[in-house]
């Protein structure tokens, strides 16, 4: 069986992106004990492609942020179902995601970010 993934694309205020990093760097371990093989962030950097739709135009990027890409790799969309259950529930996660979801240190906005679950095609 092919790998499945969970790709997503968000805007971070690039005051934040320091902070944001490093909380990151956390949650990115977390996903990995509950069976991802992998985990990706990147920053954008050339965004911009005559002709198509920017990663900048869709998540609605403002001129003091970044906009980040990642993607989660798993064995199979069986693993990635059962952590995008048992994750959301680690006390972990919560301690680190959640401050940065209300207004007054608003980093993460789960509203703006794009997400979706990608099957093998190659």
């Amino acid at each position: 069986m092919k790998n499945y993934i969970d790709g997503f694309v968000l805007p971070i205020p690039r005051k934040d992106l320091d902070a944001y990093k490093k909380v990151a760097e956390q949650v990115a371990e977390i996903w990995k004990e509950y069976g991802a093989i992998a985990y990706f962030e990147y920053v954008g950097d050339d965004l911009s492609l005559e002709g198509t739709k920017s990663f900048l135009e869709v998540a609605e990027v403002k001129e003091d942020e970044e906009v980040v890409f990642g993607w989660v790799v798993f064995p199979s969309k069986e693993v990635r179902d059962l952590a995008n259950k048992k994750v959301p529930e680690d006390p972990r996660m919560t301690a680190l995601v959640v401050p940065l979801t209300h207004p007054e240190k608003l980093i993460f906005n789960a509203s703006r970010m794009i997400y979706g679950g990608f099957k093998s095609l190659l």
